[in-house]
C-alpha cells in the first residue's frame, strides 16, 4: 500500500492526492478520479478519502535493515530475504502478505460459521418462541373446558341431588300432613261427643238418661288417639373438599426447562452444550 505521507496526485503530479484508489493504491486528485472512474477498466474502483488512511508502517530487518517480508515457519519468526541464505537457510518460508491472507480468510471462516450459527439459533429460539405460546394458549384452553366440564358435572350433580331432596321429602311432608288431617277429624268427633255430654247434663235425671249416657260412654271408648311417630327431619353433611383437591380433579401441567445437552468435546474449550429446548 501506498504511504499516507504522499498527498500529491500519482497522475498528474501537480494536484494533492486528496483521494486513494483502494484497487490501484495509488492517490488521485479531485480531477484524476473522475477520469479514473470514466475508464471502462476502472469504472468499478473504489476511493477512500486519503485523510482516513492509516499510514502504513513497514518493519525492518535488525540485522540487514531490509523491509520484512516472510516469516519462517521453523523458526516462527518474521525475517527479510536477506535472512532465507543466512541463519535460516534450509528452513520453510511463508509470505507476511500469504500468511496475512489465510490468516484473514479463516477468520472470515470462522466469523461467517459462527454467525450462520447465531442467525440458526436465532430462527430456532424464535420459532420455539412461537411454539411455545400457542403450547401456552392450548394448555390455558384445556384448563378452561376441564374446569368448565367439571362446573357442568358439579351444576348436573346439584340439580339432581336438588330433585332428590324434594322428591323424598315430600312423601315425609305428606305423611305428616295426613297425620295432621286424622288429627284434625279426631278432634272434630270429641268436640261433637263434648257438644253431647253438654246436652245430655241438660236432660232430666231418670232411666232413659243412663241410657243415653252409656251410649255416648260407647261412642267416647271408640274414638281412638293415634300415637305419634318419630317426625322426620332432615340434614347436610358436607364433604371437606379443599382447593388442592379441585385442582387435582381438573388436571396438572407440566413446563420442560431449557436445559443443556452434550454436543461434542473440544480439546481446547472442553465440553460444548445445546439447550434440547431451544437449541
Amino acid at each position: 500500500m501506498a504511504q499516507a505521507a504522499s498527498k500529491t496526485c500519482e497522475v498528474c503530479v501537480s494536484a494533492p492526492g486528496s483521494q486513494y484508489c483502494i484497487d490501484c493504491e495509488e492517490y488521485y486528485c479531485e480531477n484524476c478520479k473522475l477520469l479514473h472512474n470514466r475508464q471502462k477498466l476502472s469504472r468499478n474502483h473504489q476511493f477512500q478519502k486519503a485523510s482516513n488512511l492509516i499510514p502504513e508502517v513497514k518493519s525492518r530487518c535488525n540485522e540487514h535493515k531490509e523491509e520484512v517480508t516472510l516469516i519462517c515457519n521453523t523458526c516462527d519468526a518474521q525475517i527479510c530475504t536477506s535472512c532465507v541464505t543466512g541463519k535460516h537457510n534450509g528452513h520453510k518460508f511463508s509470505k507476511i502478505v500469504d500468511v496475512i491472507g489465510q490468516l484473514n480468510e479463516d477468520n472470515e471462516t470462522k466469523i461467517r460459521a459462527k454467525t450462520n450459527e447465531a442467525t440458526h439459533n436465532i430462527r430456532k429460539i424464535e420459532e420455539s418462541v412461537i411454539s411455545f405460546d400457542n403450547s401456552v394458549e392450548s394448555v390455558i384452553k384445556s384448563i378452561n373446558d376441564e374446569g368448565n366440564m367439571i362446573k357442568r358435572m358439579v351444576d348436573k350433580s346439584v340439580a339432581q341431588m336438588i330433585a332428590l331432596v324434594k322428591k323424598q321429602s315430600k312423601k315425609e311432608k305428606d305423611r305428616l300432613i295426613n297425620m295432621l288431617s286424622d288429627a284434625k277429624s279426631v278432634l272434630l268427633v270429641g268436640q261433637n261427643l263434648d257438644r253431647k255430654r253438654n246436652e245430655l247434663d241438660k236432660n232430666r235425671q231418670d232411666g232413659s238418661l243412663v241410657q243415653k249416657i252409656n251410649n255416648l260412654k260407647e261412642e267416647i271408648d271408640k274414638l281412638t288417639i293415634n300415637y305419634l311417630p318419630e317426625f322426620p327431619n332432615i340434614s347436610f353433611s358436607r364433604k371437606s373438599v379443599a382447593e388442592d383437591d379441585i385442582r387435582q380433579l381438573i388436571g396438572t401441567f407440566t413446563i420442560s426447562k431449557c436445559a443443556p445437552v452434550l454436543e461434542k468435546k473440544e480439546q481446547r474449550h472442553g465440553y460444548l452444550y445445546r439447550c434440547s429446548g431451544c437449541g
